[in-house]
């Protein structure tokens, strides 16, 4: 019998993503049980590729929630209605893949193939997910908010609530890359001190904004569906290879 595409943890999955998310909090519990999921895969040298992005992905969530919940943003429904979006291009690659959909995004499918190779290391597996999902999903994201609740110019307070995720980002990010190092590399990053911290937030504030970029090239397109499916085609063969190249053994040797 051929195994099921995420083995030990397939029922397990498609549990934690088969309802539609509302709300930030649904996206934290969706991811919580995502994870408890992906845990029961082999978890080669203390190490699981899909984890190791889905940990990174969650705890940046949490954080989000929490200053949603203390009134952190300008406008509310929108970082609502955006995170959901967001998170729900995550939840349907997973269940594609596990339905060996052709639909699933060559974004997701770099990593999701490999969910059992002992090759790969945390740092370069959670990279690899943050570009699926930012160079890939968060320009649909954005423009199925902007559907719903209007287009948001860039400076505008939505544009703003945007850009505040960055600073939480810088935050979570240095302790995230730690805890995913070896114990040699942690040494050599003592050495570099901040560099490491700086250029890894530069990386984050850089695809963020191309991302709102993309997402404005995009709205134009949304109701013309040949220009619309060549633009979105070319975007996930973009980022699928950017992805290989994430976790190819060169890349590895870098992190």
């Amino acid at each position: 019998m051929t195994e099921s595409p995420w083995g030990p943890a397939q029922d397990a999955i498609d549990t934690a993503v088969a309802d539609a998310p509302e709300t930030i909090a649904d996206v934290v519990d969706q991811l919580t049980r995502v994870q408890s999921a992906l845990d029961r895969l082999p978890n080669l040298f203390a190490e699981n590729p899909v984890a190791d992005f889905n940990t990174l992905y969650t705890t940046i969530t949490r954080q989000i929630l929490l200053r949603h919940e203390a009134g952190g943003f300008e406008d509310a429904a929108f970082l609502t209605l955006l995170d959901v979006e967001f998170a729900t291009r995550y939840f349907d690659a997973l269940r594609l893949w596990g339905a060996r959909s052709p639909a699933t995004p060559y974004a997701w499918s770099v990593l999701f193939r490999r969910y059992n190779d002992d090759d790969l290391r945390s740092l370069p597996c959670a990279a690899a997910g943050v570009n699926a999902h930012i160079n890939y999903d968060l320009p649909f994201a954005l423009v199925a908010t902007w559907e719903r609740l209007g287009y948001a110019a860039s400076n505008s307070p939505q544009h703003r609530d945007y850009l505040r995720i960055n600073e939480i980002f810088f935050r979570a990010i240095p302790g995230l890359r730690r805890r995913f190092l070896s114990a040699w590399q942690r040494r050599i990053d003592r050495i570099n001190g901040n560099f490491d911290d700086w250029y890894q937030n530069f990386l984050v504030e850089f695809t963020r904004d191309r991302a709102w970029s993309r997402a404005q090239r995009i709205w134009p397109l949304r109701q013309d569906p040949g220009p619309l499916e060549a633009e979105r085609s070319a975007m996930d063969h973009h980022t699928a290879a950017l992805g290989q190249f994430l976790l190819s053994p060169f890349c590895s040797l870098l992190q």
